[in-house]
């Protein structure tokens, strides 16, 4: 099972960090005076409805398991490690500052965020004749390090919960089991006058799982075979939604997100590496960042050593890097793996009863209900069909170049489109049509 949970990784890391800090990526930056929003367990003594702050989460998945299965459960989560800056006196003592600085570099207080695993296999016979518990339990940790003029200490405390899985079988003719997991906070800690900050540092924070099974398969809860609907829209889950996870087609893998996702999520191939500001595009937050000042950046740079790296990567990025980050345009038939209905081809359209294929040049004749006026000019003009794609809602759109201008290659190579309903469109004649 080890390639599978290699594979979830960088999606659990996506989930692990999302909004962990958000752009401009400065600690005094306001927005950055709130953080862990997603996946949040918090000790009990601090949950409650009230504060919209909650002690545990839960996910039920629908399993098919062979014989002799047994699954393996991963809980991944952040610990807060809170970071105090001290800076030396001349009496040999330290005191504490909100930073310290030391030539080229500052060093700030703040709060970091060390990653946690806990891992459980269990056969399922076990699960199916009663709750198995698993104990989560993380120590404090206290560590010093000098630095010139003062010191870093870098504090954690401990938390600890509970990973509790059964499994019950499915009623009817077909088999199958109902694998329910529940991630809990059991911290005792306790303060007459508790706040948030304080109770994140004894939370599970991005809280999710990876299930994988060794024999069997696990059902979409998205997209179930029709026998098993009725057992998915029973399934209960709060604060973790589960999918499935690796290759499209792959079925022994879940990943429990406090994110809803579509089943098999992905990194997207352009994309460089993590930048933390729950789900922003990354070519728009690359662009943000590159506009920030000489001392914004150095300021970027003593909030978070994550934040640091990823400051020096936009910072190297070459040109033809941030050239893929732009426009990129997938087949949405790649996900739901169907062919819209009005492509009778893989790589055609029908226009007015005629099958037009991809690379087919066509006059344009925009609807009167479109919103952007400038569509007027497009009229009568010749264009080349780049691509066919169809929506969620099953509506096609034939993505086009205009032939007669003079960046339509170069926005064909970053993917960048015009987009006309099959009915905006007349084919051309062979003769007329051919290059």
């Amino acid at each position: 099972m080890t390639s599978v949970f290699d594979q979830a990784k960088a999606i659990g890391d996506a989930v692990l960090y999302e909004g962990y800090l958000l752009y401009p990526y400065r600690a005094s930056a306001a927005k950055n005076r709130v953080r862990w929003q997603f996946g949040v367990l918090m000790p009990p003594a601090y949950a409650s409805p009230d504060r919209g702050e909650h002690a545990q989460a839960c996910t039920e998945m629908l399993l098919e398991p062979g014989k002799g299965a047994a699954v393996h459960i991963r809980l991944r989560f952040l610990q807060v490690q809170e970071r105090a800056v001290y800076q030396r006196q001349d009496d040999g003592r330290y005191r504490p500052v909100p930073s310290l600085a030391v030539g080229a570099t500052t060093f700030t207080s703040w709060d970091e965020a060390v990653e946690r695993e806990v891992d459980a296999v269990l056969p399922v016979s076990e699960l199916l004749a009663g709750p198995v518990e698993v104990p989560v339990s993380v120590e404090g940790t206290e560590k010093a390090d000098e630095v010139p003029g003062g010191r870093l200490v870098r504090r954690t405390r401990p938390v600890t919960g509970l990973l509790r899985a059964r499994a019950e079988p499915l009623g009817g003719p077909y088999g199958g089991v109902r694998l329910r997991v529940e991630v809990v906070n059991t911290g005792r800690w306790h303060t007459e006058e508790p706040c948030r900050q304080d109770a994140l540092r004894r939370a599970l924070l991005a809280a999710h799982l990876v299930v994988a099974v060794s024999s069997g398969r696990f059902l979409s809860l998205l997209d179930p075979p029709e026998w098993a609907a009725p057992a998915a829209k029973a399934c209960r889950n709060e604060r973790l939604w589960p999918v499935l996870l690796g290759e499209p087609g792959r079925d022994d893998a879940m990943l429990a997100s406090p994110i809803i996702l579509y089943d098999y999520p992905a990194v997207a191939a352009e994309s460089q590496g993590e930048l933390y500001d729950g789900t922003e595009i990354d070519e728009i937050l690359t662009l943000r960042t590159m506009t920030l000042t000489d001392e914004e950046k150095r300021e970027v740079r003593a909030t978070d050593e994550r934040v640091r790296t990823l400051v020096d990567r936009i910072d190297a990025m070459p040109p033809e890097l941030l050239e893929r980050l732009h426009g990129t345009v997938r087949y949405l038939r790649s996900v739901t793996g169907e062919e819209p209905a009005a492509a009778p081809e893989s790589r055609t359209v029908l226009v007015g009863g005629t099958v037009v294929p991809v690379g087919a040049r066509v006059r344009l004749r925009p609807g009167t209900r479109r919103a952007d006026a400038q569509d007027m000019f497009l009229d009568g003009r010749t264009a080349t069909v780049r691509a066919v794609l169809s929506d969620v809602d099953g509506t096609t759109h034939v993505a086009v170049t205009v032939d007669d201008d003079p960046a339509a290659e170069m926005q064909h190579a970053q993917g960048r489109y015009r987009y006309f309903a099959p009915e905006e469109l007349e084919p051309l004649p062979e003769r007329e049509g051919s290059a």
